[in-house]
């Protein structure tokens, strides 16, 4: 009896360990207005039922890192603890005056430059901290940008698991192959975060690489 009730704790620690749901991090990154915050809230959605960034048709929007924690990732059979990080968009410089033109005060126009430079910074250095790297590119853009280029240096040196995302695939002048061309060494997946196409194969991607 002691020996039966032992190996069946055995059994249970070992079904236990192998069951266990791994932790990883996702960080969503890339050049401003990419639609990382529609992507990031479409996961939320589609994994917790709620919204997790604010979205705007003005620029830096999101102007820190936003974290979400514990979302139960599911996908392909392979389950996740997932923190899902949302970063602001990236830029090689941020004009206060771009935001007066769009209607913001003057006042709070500087306030918002002066954050959304500041979360920049933030940004890239959290780069340090996650396990895998989902950069946002704009399909309808060309690719060779120098955020982009200076964005996927940093990674690779950094030897970082990285995803690029060519989002917008919705719109008619929408060029993803360019994007793939351009990066053969990486998995490029054409998505439309605001539609949801191509989301599966995104979920799958992270699945297999974290």
């Amino acid at each position: 009896m002691i020996i039966a009730t032992n190996h069946l704790l055995m059994l249970t620690s070992i079904s236990r360990f192998f069951s266990k749901t791994k932790q990883a991090s996702v960080c969503l990154i890339g050049e401003v207005n990419t639609g990382k915050s529609t992507l990031a809230n479409r996961i939320s959605n589609d994994f917790t039922g709620q919204d997790m960034s604010a979205v705007s048709e003005i620029a830096h929007e999101t102007r820190d890192i936003i974290k979400l924690e514990h979302v139960n990732f599911n996908t392909d059979g392979k389950k996740l603890d997932l923190t899902l990080v949302d970063t602001p968009g990236i830029a090689t410089s941020i004009d206060y005056k771009e935001f007066v033109g769009q209607g913001i005060p003057e006042d709070q126009a500087m306030q918002r430059a002066k954050e959304a430079t500041a979360g920049i910074i933030k940004a890239i250095k959290f780069l340090e901290e996650v396990d895998v790297a989902v950069v946002m590119m704009d399909a309808t853009k060309t690719p060779f940008d120098q955020v982009s280029l200076t964005l996927m240096g940093t990674l690779e040196m950094n030897k970082k698991k990285t995803i690029i995302v060519a989002n917008k695939t919705d719109l008619p002048e929408a060029k993803p192959d360019l994007i793939k061309s351009t990066f053969p060494q990486h998995t490029v997946i054409p998505i439309s975060a605001l539609k949801g196409e191509g989301i599966n194969d995104l979920y799958a991607s992270i699945a297999e690489v974290a």
